[in-house]
């Protein structure tokens, strides 16, 4: 039995369990432990940002399947982290006032982002004389940011403009 408890003092000796052994976020920093607080994150906005950057510049280049690709992981990824930080929102919510706060506000930029991917790709598929694909893009926009939103106001244009709706919007 005393053995066992030697089994530790054995594995910090010989540096298996050493500190020196641990791996940090950064490959350096021993304070920085947070893997996703680097600006090259997979879970983020900035990286759906990213993926619209890459995607305007393969329209401008002309390369407009690239860019519907770009735009669609820029759609998941907005919608995911939405539907992410929208989770974590509702489970603390009178538990810990300060994490439903920031999960709203980082839920209202996800949204934002997820309708202006939403935006990209219905341009793209107006250009390309699809607009059976667009008008859902559309409508989920103005569902998820309101009619009355300038994101919004702009989609009901749009769906104006494909004819799938007739009727002006007077808050435009």
């Amino acid at each position: 039995m005393k053995f066992l408890k030697l089994i530790p003092i054995i594995f910090i000796s010989l540096g298996i369990l050493s500190p020196t052994n641990t791996v940090y976020a950064d490959g350096e920093d021993p304070n920085n432990y947070k893997v996703l607080s680097s600006a090259n994150k997979k879970l983020s906005i900035t990286n759906v940002q990213t993926f619209l950057r890459e995607g305007d510049t393969l329209i401008k280049s002309g390369e407009f399947d690239k860019a519907k690709v770009s735009f669609d992981k820029a759609r998941s990824l907005a919608k995911q982290l939405a539907g992410f930080y929208g989770d974590l929102n509702g489970s603390f919510r009178g538990l810990d006032a300060r994490i439903p706060k920031e999960m709203a506000e980082k839920g209202k930029k996800s949204l934002q982002i997820w309708a202006e991917s939403n935006a990209r790709l219905a341009a793209l598929y107006k250009s390309k004389k699809q607009p059976e694909v667009a008008v859902p893009l559309l409508v989920e926009i103005i569902r998820l940011m309101s009619p009355n939103s300038s994101e919004g106001k702009e989609a009901y244009k749009n769906l104006i403009q494909l004819g799938f709706v007739e009727t002006p919007y007077r808050g435009l």
